[in-house]
């Protein structure tokens, strides 16, 4: 394990402390100012992970931001940019010698991710795994180590997609979700079956989906693009019903980069057309899994010993 660069528990404080100030700051300036914090020569720095693929000081970098952000301690307020929360704030005011995971895990944002039960979360056993310089559990297995640690970077690159969304045009995500229900297989007869509607008059529907060449079957699309506080609420999905019936139409999907409340999700099961709702967590969630918007970085495969090879009676 590399001894020069500290794990990244390490750069938890030092990471916190440079977003006091409340402004925002650019990863970039972070990791110069990082660095320094940790007296890093320049081989220090430039010093690759095992795949050749990325430096492990940003390596380390990324895991001590993606574990501040879970707990609340930090935002993005868009790609590479980062701003301290007002529980940041807090617990700097109480100068702690270091902050590390035990720190964290008396928040209850960071609680509910490791626990699996937060909207944002990802599998459960990450709560036994220090990633990215920590000493590993030997109470789980490489293969579970590998599946937990898949899953963290699956839930990193959720959050990196949702704040590209966010930081969108309204009518690029319009756009979006509807190359998003094409990718999905929906409309499959022609390239052309999709389509964004008319921004100035689209009369509360954003996309049209036909799903046979005489557009007999149609799915119509709405799509909000909030930010992670704002719910989307029980009389938006009643606006759609109500736009869906403009159009005599029976099925919709309501598309929004936060979440939907108890009333809304009930809502939906009560009424006889069929409208589907899918949160922030899930379009990103879909986005990775029919790669829109995403790229293959790196690919490892894991072998097991092909028995009958060495079969011999055969």
């Amino acid at each position: 394990m590399n001894m020069a660069v500290p794990d990244f528990q390490f750069f938890m404080l030092p990471l916190l402390s440079e977003l006091a100030d409340g402004q925002e700051h650019k990863l970039q300036d972070l990791y110069v100012l990082l660095a320094k914090k940790a007296n890093l020569s320049d081989e220090d720095k430039d010093e690759l992970l095992p795949s050749g693929k990325q430096r492990v000081f940003h390596n380390r970098i990324g895991w001590a931001r993606t574990y501040l952000k879970k707990a609340g301690l930090l935002d993005a307020v868009k790609l590479g940019v980062f701003v301290i929360t007002e529980d940041g704030k807090t617990l700097l005011k109480s100068n702690p010698t270091q902050i590390n995971k035990s720190t964290l895990a008396q928040y209850s944002l960071f609680q509910e991710w490791q626990n699996g039960t937060s909207d944002l979360s990802v599998s459960p056993a990450l709560n036994t795994i220090p990633l990215a310089g920590g000493e590993p559990d030997t109470s789980m297995s490489p293969t579970e180590q590998m599946e937990a640690s898949f899953a963290i970077i699956q839930s990193e690159l959720s959050d990196e997609i949702l704040t590209l969304i966010r930081d969108s045009s309204p009518r690029f995500f319009e756009t979006l979700v509807v190359d998003l229900m094409l990718a999905m297989g929906y409309g499959g007869w022609s390239k052309d079956s999709g389509k964004a509607t008319q921004y100035s008059a689209d009369g509360g529907i954003d996309g049209v989906i036909n799903e046979d060449p005489l557009g007999l079957d149609t799915i119509y699309l709405q799509a909000k693009r909030y930010r992670e506080s704002n719910t989307v609420g029980r009389p938006d999905i009643q606006a759609f019903s109500g736009a869906l019936d403009m159009q005599r139409a029976r099925k919709g999907v309501f598309i929004t980069t936060s979440k939907f409340s108890s009333d809304a999700l009930d809502y939906v099961q009560r009424i006889e057309k069929k409208i589907v709702l899918i949160d922030g967590q899930q379009l990103a969630e879909m986005m990775i899994k029919y790669n829109l918007g995403v790229s293959v970085k790196s690919t490892y495969q894991v072998k097991n010993i092909d028995t009958d090879y060495f079969n011999e009676d055969q």
